[in-house]
């Protein structure tokens, strides 16, 4: 149980709880009763008790009852009331019983309704409907024998039936209520598994996505890079055992580049590429990303950036890229008009920190189908590159997405 419900386990039923978020108990166990529980069954029993005296008080009144069948129905409503605490274990055993109770004990009638109304919370309609109704077919019978002192046959029978009437309705209402909670507990479980399966189908795409790039970019590079080198240690315009070192050690780092990417592409890969070879920018284009976002109609102001963006390695300053890419677009969707501040710094061994920040969107904004899927994906493209990102609302009421990259 989440420790905000657990520190207010006492305002709802057992029953519920045991529904709501069920934990492990020895077999044939009952769900231990909260406080809330206890306060309703004393109030229940206390209800029952009080009319039970009232009616042992009118029992004098009644013509022609013997003082010996005074005393068993006094008997009998105690030993009802008593029973009354035994509501939630047994509540179809508890009505039944009292159903033949409440043909000859007037003091009963309390702990009658509260058995009714037991039988309407914890069990389906149709046990509500054949005992409730078995206990309102034999109030006719009930009044017939015992009239009421000073108060017509119909007035009784009417009074009786509205009151049991009442009562079980409250307790379908109660029911209801419970099975309302219930379903929307199931719902939003359903809904939680099913962001959880977007989100993890968004990673995989993400994840996919990364994996072509690197294949059909840095693959074909590095195996062009492989082939030229190749082709320099054979260069006959330079000394050759120089030309023969240098390009042993560019076919060297080439060989275990494409290596590595193999591991990677064998962990992320799931489908073939369909648009290899395609250019893939660095941070040096970040000046025309900019740009190009201003031609749009957006307010993007580049505060900060690297002094030489062709001193950043290639992969990281296309993360970089990426992520303010991927933010602009963001802010572009849901935020427009807004102010946009892009700042990029760092240093060789400092590492590279991205920060896109967009003020507050002025007014509504319509929902955008699929958000928080392309943070997602860049929290994945952060993740393989060495670094970490991070965004969130900022506290004007804008948004702001960080990101620090790795930078040797």
């Amino acid at each position: 149980m989440p420790p905000a419900f657990a520190k207010r386990r006492w305002v709802l039923p057992a029953a519920l709880v045991e529904d709501l978020y069920p934990q492990p108990r020895r077999p044939g166990g009952r769900p231990r009763r909260t406080a809330r529980d206890w306060a309703v069954d004393f109030a229940c029993f206390l209800l029952a008790v009080t009319i039970g005296l009232l009616a042992a008080d009118a029992l004098d009144q009644e013509p022609g009852l013997s003082p010996a069948m005074a005393v068993a129905d006094q008997l009998i409503g105690a030993l009802a009331c008593a029973a009354v605490w035994l509501r939630r274990r047994w509540p179809v055993g508890l009505a039944v019983a009292m159903v033949p109770v409440s043909l000859v004990s007037a003091t009963a009638g309390g702990a009658v309704l509260a058995a009714l109304f037991t039988l309407a919370v914890h069990r389906p309609f149709r046990y509500t409907a054949w005992i409730g109704g078995a206990s309102l077919a034999v109030t006719p019978l009930y009044y017939w024998m015992r009239p009421e002192p000073g108060l017509p046959f119909l007035a009784s029978l009417v009074i009786a039936v509205l009151l049991a009437v009442t009562v079980l309705g409250w307790g379908l209402l109660v029911r209801s209520k419970r099975q309302l909670l219930l379903s929307l507990r199931d719902r939003a479980r359903h809904a939680e598994a099913e962001a959880r399966l977007r989100a993890e189908q968004a990673q995989r795409l993400a994840r996919e996505a990364i994996a072509r790039e690197m294949h059909d970019v840095l693959a074909h590079r590095l195996t062009l890079l492989s082939v030229h080198a190749g082709a320099l240690e054979f260069r006959p315009d330079a000394p050759r055992a120089e030309v023969t070192r240098a390009a042993g050690v560019i076919r060297e780092s080439a060989h275990e580049a494409l290596q590595d990417l193999r591991q990677i592409i064998g962990v992320l890969r799931a489908a073939d590429s369909d648009d290899a070879g395609r250019p893939q920018p660095t941070l040096a284009a970040l000046d025309a990303l900019v740009a190009e976002s201003r031609e749009a109609g957006m307010k993007v102001t580049l505060a900060e950036r690297v002094p030489d963006p062709d001193a950043v390695p290639a992969a990281v300053g296309r993360t970089a890229y990426r992520i303010a890419q991927e933010a602009l677009t963001n802010a572009r969707k849901h935020a427009p008009g807004t102010e946009v501040t892009v700042r990029v710094t760092g240093a060789p061994g400092d590492g590279l920190a991205v920060s896109v920040r967009n003020a507050p969107p002025r007014g509504e904004v319509p929902p955008v189908p699929g958000s928080g899927q392309g943070l997602i994906g860049l929290t994945e493209r952060a993740t393989l590159a060495g670094g970490t990102l991070e965004h969130g609302p900022t506290p004007g009421g804008g948004f702001e997405v960080r990101a620090r990259l790795p930078w040797g």
